[in-house]
């Protein structure tokens, strides 16, 4: 408890107005700004409504989006193990979404973003082989499956499924 009010009066002098301490209950004022907070709005609002014409600036608060980078407490540990598969999914859905709806280039940057996250994701790597042959580069096709065949190979031991092989089976 020393140390806790020790940190609150530093704080308080360091920053005013920052804390409010409402008698039994601590918190940070109505005015800070957290980025968690906007992340996770985010990723509610793709859950709800959609890409909606928002995916370039959705995908980059997400691709930015750490929780405490460097901290390794338990807690803190699987935080950010949550937050890593809430964006690996936004990814996703914005991937999936923009391909529909025949924006290339934010699928490729989304299933992209999502690859960064978990390289052996396989529907990133389907949706990034699709975008990439809509747009008529077969040659960027054939390199983003060879890179995860190989890495799948070299990591797991592994070949890809049949329904990623079908995306380039006919590529020559």
């Amino acid at each position: 408890m020393e140390s806790l009010r020790v940190s609150m009066h530093l704080v308080s002098r360091q920053v005013p107005g920052l804390l409010v301490n409402g008698g039994t209950e601590l918190s940070l004022s109505d005015s800070v700004d957290v980025d968690l907070h906007r992340v996770r709005s985010c990723i509610r609002e793709l859950g709800q409504s959609g890409v909606d014409g928002n995916a370039a600036s959705s995908l980059n608060l997400l691709r930015e989006a750490e929780l405490l980078p460097g901290w390794y407490d338990d807690w803190v540990l699987f935080e950010q193990s949550r937050l890593r598969q809430d964006r690996l999914h936004a990814f996703h859905n914005i991937g999936r979404e923009s391909l529909a709806r025949g924006d290339f280039e934010v699928a490729l940057e989304a299933s992209e973003a999502a690859l960064e996250l978990e390289p052996l994701y396989e529907s990133a790597v389907g949706l990034l082989i699709q975008a990439q042959r809509r747009q008529g580069n077969n040659a960027a096709a054939l390199r983003a499956f060879e890179k995860y065949r190989t890495k799948l190979n070299e990591d797991m031991g592994l070949v890809p499924s049949e329904a990623i092989r079908r995306l380039v089976a006919d590529v020559s």
